[in-house]
């Protein structure tokens, strides 16, 4: 009888010896909680880490960015252009835009723009796809800009 409780108390050491380890190795594999993360450095500032842009804006929202510094992208003809265009804007025809890309910023908003807003729409969406956030399209375009009677000018 002795032997046999010498036995049972040394296997109860051994359960517990196992149970132990098995709680301290499982409790230091675990990964640590979120907020005991800390990053190492500041997170660099880019398009993609503020909020992104609506996909359409009002020409009077486009006004407001335009005179905040926002870089207002026109995506018509030439020919169209030089009738009338948005002070400041830049031209890249929709056709020319992927060949372009390196033009347009991608450390400031942008605004696209065309006659209507038929092709701001897909000049946006390139302009996202290529990993633009920060892009959006003016609702009713240069039409709509001119008829409240934003400011245009004419010619190259």
């Amino acid at each position: 009888m002795l032997r046999n409780s010498k036995s049972n108390t040394l296997s109860l050491w051994l359960i517990l010896l196992v149970v132990v380890l098995l709680a301290v190795t499982g409790c230091a594999a675990a990964p640590p909680a979120a907020s005991a993360i800390v990053p190492t450095t500041a997170p660099a500032v880019s398009q993609s880490s503020a909020a992104p842009l609506p996909a359409d804006i009002s020409v009077a929202d486009a006004a407001a960015k335009r005179a905040a510094g926002a870089f207002i992208l026109d995506v018509r003809q030439p020919t169209e252009w030089n009738e009338f265009h948005i002070p400041g804007s830049t031209l890249i025809p929709l056709d020319q835009l992927e060949a372009r890309l390196n033009e347009v910023p991608k450390d400031k908003e942008v605004v696209v723009v065309c006659r209507s807003g038929n092709r701001s729409r897909p000049g946006r969406d390139a302009l996202k796809a290529a990993g633009y956030t920060q892009v959006t399209s003016v609702a009713g375009g240069l039409n709509q800009w001119k008829a409240a009677g934003y400011p245009t000018v004419t010619g190259p």
